[in-house]
């Protein structure tokens, strides 16, 4: 099928490739002239037949508020957005009701795989009606991960954002574990190679993930993480899933605790929050702040 992409930076770039790589057309559009196909929003619609569908792969907030107001008036009844950045699943509502009045379909779709989505594929979570759904089904098909999982259909729109913004969540207090426990053992003087023992435990032990090899990478580029300052940005999921979790009355005391531990990293060189930095880059590439 063919697909308009808005927005081509570490991940709509890549996204654009493992699509054209199954087989399907992409016009890509962004704001840096070197990284785009067309060259304007009407342009890209211009390329593609109806019923179009285009993805937009923008930063939260205004910039998908405005790419979706523009693209509300260049569409047509039929058509469909899908909504791939980081929204937070309120504006999903929204954004789907100012579209539905013009006939045009919305699908939020919340995306994992960072940096390494291109050759891994992506873990996609999406929310919307099903036939908005099965027009983009396709994409979905081809930048998911091979096999069985990696990719599902959460439910009404927003469903997607909002299982990504859980999913997040989950990963704050998971990076936190990781840090804290290399923290301990750095700082007793028995254990003599810390690096070594967040190896040994890639096999065999109940806490291995992805998470883990990613740490073990960080520590091989960095064995003590000494070129690194103890300061995490946090992206506003993590505090999306706090505020989600007081409106429900849910308990989320690990999560809580690891959107807490970052924002102490601003008031000191955190040596946890090097850690945290580390993995932080080596799954998303995220910028790091260095000494």
């Amino acid at each position: 099928m063919e697909l308009g992409l808005v927005g081509l930076g570490k991940m709509g770039g890549n996204m654009r490739e493992r699509i054209r790589r199954a087989g399907h057309t992409v016009f890509g559009y962004d704001r840096n002239p070197d990284l785009a196909d067309v060259h304007s929003l009407e342009e890209l619609v211009g390329k593609l037949e109806g019923p179009r569908v285009v993805w937009v792969m923008v930063p939260a907030g205004e910039p998908t508020q405005s790419t979706i107001d523009a693209l509300a008036e260049l569409l047509e009844p039929g058509d469909v957005v899908v909504d791939g950045g980081n929204s937070r699943w309120t504006d999903d509502e929204r954004h789907a009701e100012e579209l539905a009045a013009k006939g045009i379909g919305f699908v939020d779709c919340g995306v994992s795989g960072g940096v390494w989505g291109l050759e891994n594929g992506y873990a996609l979570m999406y929310g919307g009606d099903k036939e908005n759904v099965a027009k983009v089904q396709p994409i979905f098909d081809a930048l998911k991960p091979e096999g069985d999982f990696g990719s599902v259909h959460a439910g009404k729109v927003g469903a997607g954002h909002f299982a990504k913004m859980v999913h997040n969540g989950i990963e704050y207090a998971m990076m936190q574990a990781y840090a804290e426990g290399w923290e301990l053992l750095e700082k007793v003087d028995s254990v003599t190679d810390v690096r070594e023992v967040f190896r040994s435990w890639q096999e065999g032990t109940v806490i291995r993930s992805w998470l883990l090899d990613l740490a073990v990478n960080a520590l091989d580029e960095d064995e003590h993480l000494d070129g690194l300052r103890g300061y995490a940005q946090d992206s506003g999921e993590g505090r999306w899933t706090v505020e989600a979790a007081i409106d429900h009355a849910v308990p989320l005391p690990a999560i809580t605790a690891s959107l807490f531990a970052r924002f102490a990293s601003r008031q000191e060189d955190s040596p946890q929050m090097k850690m945290i930095a580390a993995l932080r880059n080596q799954f998303g590439g995220h910028a790091v702040e260095k000494k």
